[in-house]
């Protein structure tokens, strides 16, 4: 079902986005580097790093909850330029109540050896959407 999710996010798919790994409270989101996602520096542009971790954070909320769901806010901390071949978000639910999931993740780069450099954390609020009347 999360595949199925992500297929019908179109960015997600303009960008290669794959889901790596799902389960209750838990996500590995992977974006493939490409040239069309960096900056005028070389680094992965901190828009795509973000969109890794809000969608990574997300997947973790709602598979928490159990229910639809959207962020209701995020924070991110950006602590190194993300160089390498691919991005890998990891994401967690810390806390989880009926209406609402608090979530931290952290994002890596990967280089052609396969090494892993953090790039970024981010923590957020993923909410139950409300039922449509």
């Amino acid at each position: 079902m999360g595949r199925e999710v992500l297929a019908r996010q179109p960015f997600s798919v303009l960008v290669g986005a794959e889901l790596a790994q799902l389960a209750p409270g838990a996500c590995e989101l992977q974006v493939p580097v490409t040239d069309q996602l960096r900056q005028q520096n070389g680094f992965v542009h901190g828009g795509v790093v973000s969109y890794a971790a809000d969608n990574a954070l997300t997947y973790a909320g709602g598979t928490a909850l159990r229910v639809p769901v959207v962020t209701s806010e995020f924070k991110i901390n950006y602590v190194r330029p993300a160089l390498g071949r691919r991005l890998v978000a990891r994401a967690r639910a810390e806390h989880v109540s009926r209406t609402q999931a608090v979530c931290r993740c952290e994002v890596f780069a990967v280089d052609e050896a396969g090494t892993e450099k953090l790039c970024a954390l981010a923590q957020g609020t993923i909410a139950v959407l409300p039922e449509k009347s």
